[in-house]
């Protein structure tokens, strides 16, 4: 074995002993604490008995022989592998044995519909096709067979099942190369075009984002080892499997999993197993859960050292019946995208006298960035020339936890990447000490309930309808959803829109988040030169009525 004990640059950390691979997460917690508790499934988030509570040692040795079986069936380095799952620790372990195979996890989100579906398939070529019993269907309506399938929920089950497939494999890490570098994940996440783009993630990627994020998950708890967190947010197809999950492997402590949003088994599962973290989501969901959480007995909760949730402040209210149920807990309002996930927090125990000023003022006070990302708010037209703090610009980042690019788009991650910045195309201002806050979207993409919207999607959709001439999406502010989908539109001369119907239609060819929850019927748009429709106007328009 030669080791170059010489080169001073353009080395590669690759060998089993210095490299950065997200497959070694369980193994080296194995290596000195094997039988602590990786994960405990909640309700429905397990297919197989033997992931409904879980140590390192049996999820990593699960892992190996889910790699192994991968690279017996001839996957080699950088294959894809789609898996079309929900929350469940089977599949999360299962992502884990394709990144030690050297292998790409391509995630898709199961309410998602077929043309989807078969975009993803076109565009990653995957190997083989990973699902859910439930979401077999998914596979078969894009002509491909379902190749392993986790047993939860009802459908054909085609394949062999986890367990079947890891039947004969080898329980031994697999030997392969892998290099921080290397891409071990392509998440989608929609932009401007009809069809979401690929996020390509390293391992460095999610090494950065999950230790980044350890010391506000594991805030409060006297070793980091002792962080339990509740997940039921989504981290199968979403960024949460780095920015939620991988943080508490990261720290060797112990992942409580719920399959999806459901706050009655989330307020159960953290005072049964006294959690110290809540992940919550957006302000609407992190409500329904501590309404759960006041309905359970006193003290149930006082586990609880953080709080993390999303998309909008708390009120002072919320927060003090938070502290009366977990006195000390910290509150944490997070920030991030797929692309650059070294999330903007806000700790409002931390800076009361900001928070009270957001407050006055109606901001969407996100904090500071971390040490880990460089964040500027620059002109909208320019996109290079810093604007001051009191005037809306676009934020733009620099960091290490960054995207490698859109998978096989040249054109959108040159456009990204402009002026050597990543552009988000969220629109914020800057507030001194250097916090930001976040006022809209430069590009056209409604966020609903965690998920992007690219309105041109749901354009083309709604046009199909013969009653509709023109159709502008946009989204209007919601407590529940964060933003609604609204179809603003005008009839086809002698057409009636029901609004019912049209949104049927919609349902029909649309997964569900996608779907326009409102319809909104006009005689005319607002009009910029070129004929373009002046979306901020519309939105201006229907907020005041609203």
């Amino acid at each position: 074995m030669a080791i170059d004990v010489t080169s001073l640059y353009n080395r590669r950390a690759d060998n089993r002993w210095d490299r950065t691979s997200v497959g070694d997460v369980l193994e080296r917690v194995a290596a000195v604490r094997p039988d602590a508790t990786a994960f405990v499934a909640g309700p429905g988030a397990y297919g197989d008995p033997a992931f409904a509570r879980i140590t390192y040692g049996a999820a990593d040795e699960w892992a190996n022989r889910f790699a192994n079986a991968l690279l017996s069936g001839g996957l080699q380095r950088a294959d894809r592998v789609l898996m079309i799952c929900g929350n469940s620790v089977d599949a999360f372990v299962a992502k884990i044995g394709i990144a030690k195979a050297g292998g790409v996890v391509v995630p898709i989100n199961p309410s998602q519909v077929a043309d989807f579906v078969e975009h993803a398939v076109r565009l990653t070529e995957p190997m083989l096709i990973i699902a859910d019993t439930e979401y077999a269907n998914l596979a078969a309506a894009v002509g491909r067979k379902v190749d392993v399938h986790v047993p939860i929920g009802d459908g054909p089950a085609d394949g062999p099942s986890m367990r079947e497939f890891c039947e004969v494999a080898s329980p031994a890490p697999p030997e392969v190369t892998i290099h921080g570098d290397d891409i071990w994940e392509i998440l989608f996440t929609s932009g401007t075009t009809a069809m979401p783009k690929g996020v390509m993630l390293s391992h460095a990627y999610a090494y950065l984002t999950a230790l980044g994020a350890t010391a506000t998950h594991s805030r409060g708890v006297r070793h980091e080892s002792l962080l339990r967190s509740v997940c039921f947010a989504p981290v199968m197809f979403h960024i949460g499997d780095q920015g939620y999950v991988m943080p508490t492997l990261f720290c060797g402590g112990t992942v409580l999993l719920g399959r999806a949003h459901n706050p009655k088994q989330a307020a159960a599962l953290i005072a049964a197993e006294k959690a110290t973290l809540a992940i919550t989501g957006n302000r609407y969901l992190t409500g329904q859960l501590l309404a759960e959480l006041e309905a359970l007995e006193p003290g149930a909760a006082s586990s609880l050292t953080c709080v993390l949730h999303a998309t909008g402040i708390l009120t002072p209210d919320e927060l003090a019946r938070f502290e009366a149920l977990a006195p000390g807990v910290s509150v944490t309002y997070q920030a991030g995208q797929t692309e650059c996930v070294a999330s903007h927090r806000f700790p409002y125990d931390a800076f009361p006298e900001r928070y009270a000023d957001a407050l006055d003022r109606h901001l969407n006070l996100i904090g500071q960035p971390p040490p880990l990302l460089a964040s500027a708010c620059v002109d909208v037209e320019d996109g290079v020339t810093p604007v001051p703090h009191d005037t809306i610009g676009e934020l733009v980042y620099r960091s290490p936890v960054m995207t490698a690019g859109y998978y096989r788009d040249h054109e959108a991650t040159e456009r990204a990447f402009a002026h050597g910045w990543f552009h988000t195309g969220d629109l914020g201002t800057t507030e001194p000490p250097g916090e930001r806050t976040i006022t809209g979207r430069l590009k056209d993409v409604i966020k609903t309930g965690g998920e992007n919207v690219a309105s041109i999607r749901v354009e083309s959709v709604v046009l199909l309808h013969p009653g509709i001439d023109q159709v502008a999406v946009i989204g209007l502010p919601d407590e529940r959803w964060g933003e609604i989908v609204t179809a603003v539109v005008i009839p086809k001369p002698d057409a009636t829109v029901d609004e019912r119907e049209l949104i049927g239609f919609c349902r029909e060819r649309l997964p569900g988040f996608e779907t326009p929850k409102r319809v909104i019927v006009v005689d005319k748009f607002p009009l910029g030169l070129g004929g373009k429709v002046l979306k901020h106007e519309l939105r201006a328009q229907f907020l005041a009525v609203s």
